[in-house]
């Protein structure tokens, strides 16, 4: 017999929907602990520093966040931002960042800026996925430098464990299995190679809440600020890019406004439990998602059981080996390549501009190490060769009246200040009869640069004494056109 829920009560109080729930949020939990560890170095901290994060991302995003079933913990994009400032500063100056990050974010959710989204070209989000994929990549290889020549075969063999597995099994996540089976190994024949144990003690107790011990001055602040607006912009973007993905997997609709508050807010949460930040992780998502969750239970379960299982388990996972580590990282920057996008086929039917944007994204992440930066300079990339192409489709063709009485020019496109800047050259003043009609209804003005070039033929002809009349405005150019016309300065 269907469970029936009385109206307004949560979809995880079915039994058959809580089990699923359940299970799933135990099953990225599993597949957490060692990403979280992996980011924690990257990030130049102890992998308690990321496990906390992991922690308190996922259990506070599951209460405030505006995407079910999606899951935030530590990730690579974030631990990459960060790196820089704590190589030269220490834990402190990251907590005060995380916290003035998490600010930023809401300030920014309470704006609207999950709406900007939408100005982002597809271009700059393949280059953003990509960059993050090498720079993952190259965050590994200083873990295969100067090491024992026993650590080689074992990422080798972690790797295809991990590509062969699945076609068996996806019941338990075939990292976990890879890294179970590699700390069995290393264990159990004494090996002696780099363990998460070398980096730092794991959790043993809960976190604590705690300001950061820096100076509270104008100085930290100034420090601080730009790393913390990075974070800010980086957690966001990769947080809405992941509820697009989950809303078109799932056939539902997500808050990104609530999401970009939520992201914030666990953020402050997690700098003031020690975390490291965080933000959406699609991989973990997927992995969720694909297990059938659809609620806010499984990502609450998966923070929850991740602190149990380090807390009991911690001993246990400080023996894993970072050769394993590693390898799960490789495959996770070879996952998180979109391979299409260089594939051959595809770049022959791409236009030139479409691939102009995404290799600077990609080239200006690699080469600042920040994801931030290099969206912002990809986005502009792609809205000036937007507008480059956009500017060529403004045509003025010129049609003379048989009796000589009158000049006939049809302006046909979109009129902004690109297309517009050659508007003026394309008439003919002294050769046109006294009398000229220019035709816009086939033509669109959509900013002051139109409207004054539009006066600067006006005076061009009237400074011969002839006159202009302009004719087939559409409402909101007629209103721009009526509203500005004559009233901006340099017109001649």
């Amino acid at each position: 017999m269907a469970t029936r829920l009385r109206p307004g009560r949560p979809a995880w109080l079915s039994p058959k929907v809580a089990r699923t729930e359940i299970l799933a949020g135990l099953v990225v939990a599993l597949a957490l602990i060692p990403e979280a560890i992996s980011f924690s170095i990257i990030a130049g901290v102890d992998p308690s520093v990321g496990l906390f994060a992991s922690f308190t991302m996922a259990v506070v995003i599951a209460v405030v966040g505006g995407r079910p079933a999606m899951i935030s913990a530590a990730t690579g994009a974030i631990a990459l931002v960060v790196a820089p400032l704590v190589r030269e500063h220490g834990l402190g100056y990251l907590i005060a960042t995380v916290i003035l990050g998490g600010l930023i974010q809401v300030v920014l959710g309470a704006l609207g800026v999950a709406k900007l989204m939408r100005f982002v070209p597809r271009s700059v989000m393949v280059g953003f996925v990509n960059a993050l994929a090498v720079l993952i990549f190259m965050a590994q290889v200083p873990e295969l430098v100067d090491v024992p020549w026993v650590v080689y075969p074992l990422a080798g063999g972690a790797l295809a464990l991990m590509v062969f597995l699945p076609r068996l099994t996806r019941a338990i996540p075939a990292p976990l299995i890879s890294i179970a089976a590699l700390t069995a190994l290393t264990v159990g024949a004494h090996l002696a190679v780099p363990t998460v144990g070398d980096r730092g003690a794991l959790p043993s107790s809960l976190p604590v809440p705690g300001l950061p011990g820096v100076p509270f001055t104008f100085d930290t602040l100034s420090l601080i600020a730009p790393y913390a607006l990075a974070f800010a912009l980086v957690g966001l973007m990769e947080s809405l890019m992941t509820a697009k993905l989950v809303d078109d997997l799932t056939d539902t609709r997500s808050s990104k406004t609530r999401e970009s508050i939520g992201q914030g807010i666990a953020n402050i949460v997690t700098g003031l439990f020690g975390g490291m930040g965080g933000c959406a992780m699609i991989g973990q998502t997927m992995i969720n998602v694909k297990n059938g969750a659809r609620t806010r239970l499984s990502t609450f379960l998966a923070g929850a059981f991740l602190m149990v299982l380090c807390i009991v388990f911690g001993p246990l996972v400080s023996q894993i080996p970072m050769a394993a580590l590693v390898a799960v990282m490789i495959l996770v920057s070879v996952g998180t390549f979109d391979w299409h996008s260089i594939a051959p086929a595809t770049l022959r039917r791409m236009p030139a501009g479409e691939i102009t944007v995404m290799v600077v994204t990609v080239a200006v992440v690699v080469a600042t190490h920040n994801l931030a930066i290099g969206v912002v300079v990809g986005s502009l990339t792609g809205l000036v060769i937007f507008a480059r192409r956009v500017a060529h489709l403004a045509q003025v063709s010129a049609v003379v009246d048989p009796d000589g009485g009158q000049a006939l020019y049809a302006v046909t496109g979109q009129l902004f200040f690109a297309s517009s800047n050659d508007l003026v050259s394309r008439f003919d003043y002294a050769g046109d009869p006294d009398h000229v009609v220019i035709d816009l209804s086939e033509a669109h003005i959509w900013d002051a640069s139109s409207v004054a070039a539009l006066d600067a033929v006006q005076a061009k002809y009237a400074a011969r004494g002839k006159t202009v009349e302009i004719v087939g405005l559409n409402e909101p150019s007629a209103r721009m056109h009526g509203t500005l016309s004559g009233e901006l300065s340099g017109s001649p």
